[in-house]
């Protein structure tokens, strides 16, 4: 576990990650209500032949559906899941910094989520975040029998209506469906039907069909919102030898096993809110003490199975007197004055220290 928590600390020095809003940035051009704010039920924009025009910078702010039903992933999936779970998801391509494939569709701000549309008569583009971007092609031709498998796949789009499906195939076996560690097989083939009621909200509904991995064709259902006022700034992720993947490959239960005992008069110093913004969202932290251990409710949440962006409640694990791990897979740094009042928290990723202020 403490070699875990070495191995974040290392990755600060060896990865960067840039994430801001531009201060005071008004986007122009956007529908707004009175006093200012995005009208997210404003009229649809349209492009020049009529259709919905998606562009804009999304990010999204809920999923469900039966992709997060174990009852309906086979048995070696499940399976799989378990031990991603167990070693703390170090084998996310995202530590690994490698691209998410799939599994950024449902992926919120937390994750890297946030993403660019850039709409045009013959293309489609995602450009997301990492520097990863998916081409789906608007120029009539068909989707391929057997593409070169890659980490974004093969994607073709056509109008339905007001609706634009796409239809992809072609996918290497690398990346998950979700960051619960759902994997899958080249088998893989994904429709997305993306439909924009208002100006501000997207409709996404995904069918995921892959006969080795589930029992039957499953579905998300994800709901995006415009993002105003904000960029889409990079991120960039500097692979070590020393990453998280190679070194740690501990579990759970080892944590368990290291726990460090710390009395309950040391952990309420710890207790309260902090606050701070992690990729440009107001984040809040939350530290409460239940019989004797210290648990983390954090908004918005890192998403559990059923997709829940909005709040995620986790067990932390002392290593020292003020240093915790997460079974989320987050390392924890709590900072104390000389009065011995906790005053901050570092939210400690693979892209370095996030810092949460304590609030009143």
């Amino acid at each position: 576990m403490l070699k875990k928590f070495i191995t974040l600390i290392i990755l600060i020095l060896v990865s960067s990650e840039l994430s801001a809003q531009w201060l005071r940035l008004t986007t122009p051009g956007l529908p707004r209500t009175a006093d200012g704010e995005l009208d997210l039920a404003a009229p649809v924009p349209r492009a020049a032949d009529g259709h919905p025009d998606f562009s804009g910078l999304w990010i999204p702010v809920g999923a469900s559906g039966s992709l997060y039903d174990p009852e309906n992933i086979q048995e070696w999936a499940r399976q799989a899941m378990t031990e991603n779970e167990n070693n703390f998801y170090a084998d996310d391509p995202r530590f690994a910094c490698l691209p998410s494939g799939p599994g950024s569709y449902p992926a919120g701000a937390v994750a890297s989520g946030m993403r660019r549309f850039v709409q045009h008569p013959s293309i489609f583009i995602v450009l997301n975040s990492d520097m990863s971007n998916r081409q789906i092609y608007m120029d009539g031709r068909e989707l391929e029998d057997n593409p070169f498998p890659s980490w974004e796949g093969y994607s073709v789009a056509h109008w339905e209506g007001d609706t634009l499906v796409v239809e992809s195939n072609g996918f290497n076996e690398k990346t998950w469906l979700h960051r619960d560690g759902l994997p899958h097989t080249d088998g893989l083939r994904i429709t997305e039907r993306y439909r924009r009621p208002d100006f501000g909200h997207i409709q996404l509904e995904v069918t995921y069909d892959d006969p080795a991995t589930f029992t039957g064709v499953v579905q998300a259902i994800i709901e995006l919102e415009y993002q105003a006022d904000t960029n889409l700034s990079e991120n960039v992720c500097n692979e070590s030898s020393r990453g998280l993947s190679n070194n740690w490959r501990g579990e759970i239960q080892q944590a368990d096993a290291m726990v460090v005992e710390l009395p309950e008069d040391i952990l309420e110093t710890y207790v309260g809110t902090y606050e701070g913004v992690w990729l440009g969202t107001l984040t809040n932290a939350e530290f409460v003490l239940e019989d004797g251990e210290m648990f983390l409710i954090r908004t918005p949440g890192y998403s559990d199975t059923g997709g829940n962006f909005e709040s995620v409640k986790s067990r932390l694990i002392p290593l020292s007197e003020n240093a915790f791990d997460c079974i989320c897979g987050l390392g924890f740094v709590f900072s104390v004055n000389d009065e011995g009042v906790a005053t901050q928290v570092s939210e400690v990723h693979v892209s370095g220290a996030w810092p949460f202020v304590r609030v009143p």
